[in-house]
């Protein structure tokens, strides 16, 4: 099993540019086997959750290849419509196939899905939005069944604004008959790049953005070539190293849009924050004030996927911060890797009141989830001494040679194989 040994206490510098999001990536994969035709994903980053993806797409029949970072999808009419637990096990975004088939096929079935142990992440918002366009859902064996002759449009109201459901809604309604309205939708800039590559396939869709989408369904999709939008959650991570560590560094790729809570909290950490166009640049004296309070909300609220980042942070700034994680219930867990390594952390259900100290220290971690992950090699990079951040499986899945980049900022990191 991999590991990373960092030898903390350097400043970066330079400039990096983000990969394209793995959250976007998926769903739009997902989509392509709404046409018969070729679709062409361009810049698609080499990283676990994207071949497990694939890997979903060749056991439904479709053939896939890959060329110079672009993935080629040849959707064939699959016989076969299950995707195997194997794969719903690793992958929670394998959901999302469950609109896409029922549009191309009018069947799915697939077990429930995995992904980090994060928390529950019920799927009920998905179901009962799939029965609102005639969906009948069926529950066996540990399945999700569905099977529907043909979808109908319908006035969708979503309790809570979930990307995922948004999204499979918007890929089972595209070629429904008449008018799908979802009201409380998702705003998250995914969502708008689902919607721009769907047009680009021929559906008619608006309003992505906005807690309002209208989908108008059409009878037919073609293919497309489209290049996803950039990773805000990556960019992320390297602007809140660069705050830990200290230095200046500059993330193409992204625009303050995307970011805009983060760049406002790292401004009140002490940094100073530029922005032009798709550039955001960061400088850290490294010596920086807690935020006093963060709370993960839904877009443009701050992201769940930058929290365990910003707890990091936080651990080594001078005074006290409130957490508060809204969106799941045991995004803690990295906590206690944390605490190996000095920090002051106390968690109380939803909420983490971190005291700042004055330096964490190396140790032996472990990463228990994608973004937990990540937020122990950042704290591994502004620590003193060494530290070894120990099965890598989870960081791969969203982060491409996350090693290779931070040693271009100037960080003292290297990849061991077991």
């Amino acid at each position: 099993m991999d590991k990373f040994v960092i030898d903390g206490g350097r400043r970066l510098y330079g400039s990096i540019r983000a990969q394209t999001a793995k959250n976007s990536v998926l769903p739009l994969l997902a989509a392509s086997i709404l046409t018969e035709q070729q679709v062409t994903i361009r810049e698609v980053p080499p990283i676990s959750d994207v071949f497990c993806m694939v890997r979903i797409l060749r056991e439904l029949g479709a053939t896939v290849h890959f060329r110079e970072g672009d993935v080629i999808i040849e959707s064939a009419d699959a016989g076969e419509h299950c995707i195997s637990s194997a794969l719903t096990g690793e992958l929670r975004s394998s959901v999302f196939m469950l609109g896409s088939l029922l549009t191309r096929f009018g069947r799915a079935a697939c077990a429930y899905p995995g992904g980090c142990d994060i928390g529950l992440r019920p799927i009920d918002l998905h179901l009962n939005a799939l029965k609102r366009l005639g969906v009948s859902i069926r529950e066996r064996d540990g399945y999700i069944c569905c099977f529907c002759d043909r979808m109908k449009g319908a006035e969708i109201a979503l309790d809570f604004p979930s990307v995922g459901a948004t999204e499979n809604i918007m890929l089972a309604a595209v070629k429904a008959e008449g008018r799908t309205t979802i009201s409380g939708a998702a705003k998250e800039p995914e969502i708008v790049d689902l919607q721009n590559f769907l047009c680009a396939m021929g559906a008619k869709i608006a309003g992505a953005g906005t807690d309002t989408i209208v989908i108008e369904g059409v009878s037919s999709l073609h293919g497309a070539e489209y290049l996803p939008m950039k990773d805000r959650i990556e960019a992320g991570t390297y602007l809140i190293g660069c705050a830990i560590c200290g230095g200046e560094v500059e993330v193409e790729g992204v625009g303050s849009d995307c970011l805009g809570l983060l760049l406002h909290k790292l401004r009140e950490n002490g940094c100073k924050i530029h922005t032009k166009n798709d550039k955001i640049r960061i400088s850290s004296s490294g010596r920086l004030k807690c935020n006093r309070r963060i709370e993960t909300m839904p877009f443009p609220g701050f992201p769940t996927d930058l929290q365990a980042q910003a707890t990091a942070l936080n651990a080594t700034a001078e005074g006290c911060a409130l957490i508060v994680e809204n969106l799941f219930e045991t995004r803690y867990k990295y906590v206690p890797e944390l605490i190996k390594m000095g920090a002051d952390i106390e968690v109380k259900g939803r909420s983490a009141f971190v005291r700042g100290v004055s330096g964490l220290h190396g140790a032996s971690v472990t990463c228990g989830d994608l973004r937990g992950g990540a937020a122990l090699v950042l704290a591994a990079l502004g620590a003193e001494g060494v530290s070894e951040v120990l099965d890598l499986t989870h960081i791969d899945r969203g982060y491409s040679d996350l090693c290779g980049q931070l040693k271009k900022l100037g960080a003292e990191i290297k990849r061991v194989g077991a």
